[in-house]
């Protein structure tokens, strides 16, 4: 049986930037905190657009807040309700 690969979710990498970043001159603690920075600034990008500011207005309160929204939701709905799917 053929199992297609499943497509990467908003938040995280794309296989074109993974690639760029393995393709990187970094030690493997480097690569990993380069994915999580780069998947956190797409993720601050998405909590910016619900709120209707810019990123860099952005607070730490309006962070949390949303991270409380999304755990209520998936706790509600399930994880498919959620934007975050862990």
């Amino acid at each position: 049986m053929d199992v297609l690969p499943q497509q990467p979710s908003a938040q995280f990498l794309t296989l074109e930037e993974s690639a760029k970043v393995d393709a990187a001159l970094l030690s493997s603690p480097e690569k990993f905190l380069t994915r999580l920075t780069i998947s956190s600034l797409k993720l601050l990008k998405h909590i910016a657009q619900e709120y209707s500011v810019d990123i860099e207005d952005l607070t730490a309160q309006q962070v949390i807040a949303w991270f409380e929204k999304d755990g209520r939701i998936r706790r509600e709905q399930g994880i498919e309700g959620s934007y975050l799917k862990w």
